[in-house]
This record gives structure tokens, C-alpha cells and sequence, in this order.
């Protein structure tokens, strides 16, 4: 797994531990699933408005919040970037449509 993944990954299980006075993903975990998931859209609707405007700088900067979201995402799920990595890798090959007509 890319190391900046693991090492983000990482630091978001530990913040679960940490003060919601200081850690902004601490608060999020506080909030509960709800906001995660407000927040987790939000983002989603910004980066789809950076890839509208079409200016480079936004379109990282939005998907950099997009990931990072997920991530809190996931971690609150208890679930780990490389398993979404794993699902990636094993639908390298395969037509997105017969995936798709495969899923249970």
C-alpha cells in the first residue's frame, strides 16, 4: 500500500483516542457516522465543482479532501484503506461491466 495511505491510516485510528478539542478527526468520530457522512457529500459535490471549473490546483486540492474524508470514513467502519485496495486490484481486468453483472 502507498505509504502515504498507511501512514494517514495510521494516524486516523489514533485520533479515535484523541480530544475532540484538538483533533478535528477526533471531533468528526465524536459527531458519529452522520456527520462523517455529511462531511464525506460535501466534499464529494466540491470536487465535482473543482472538475467542472477544470483548474487543475482545485481538482487536487477537492479530491485531496475527498480521499481524506473517505479515509475517516473507513476508519470509523473499522475497515482499511488496503482493503478497498485489494477489491481495486481484483477487478484489474475486468471489464467494469461483467464486474458489475457479477456482483452478488
Amino acid at each position: 500500500m502507498n505509504n502515504t495511505l498507511e501512514r494517514l491510516a495510521t494516524l486516523l485510528e489514533e485520533r479515535k483516542n484523541a480530544d475532540p478539542q484538538h483533533s478535528y478527526v477526533a471531533h468528526l468520530y465524536q459527531a458519529g457516522q452522520d456527520k462523517i457522512l455529511k462531511k464525506l457529500g460535501e466534499e464529494a459535490i466540491e470536487t465535482i465543482l473543482a472538475a467542472k471549473s477544470r483548474k487543475s490546483d482545485a481538482i487536487i486540492y477537492e479530491t485531496a479532501d475527498l480521499w481524506f474524508h473517505s479515509l475517516v470514513m473507513l476508519a470509523e467502519s473499522g475497515l482499511r484503506p488496503e482493503q478497498v485496495l485489494s477489491e481495486l486490484e481484483r477487478r484489474f481486468g475486468l471489464s467494469g461491466l461483467e464486474e458489475k453483472a457479477n456482483r452478488g
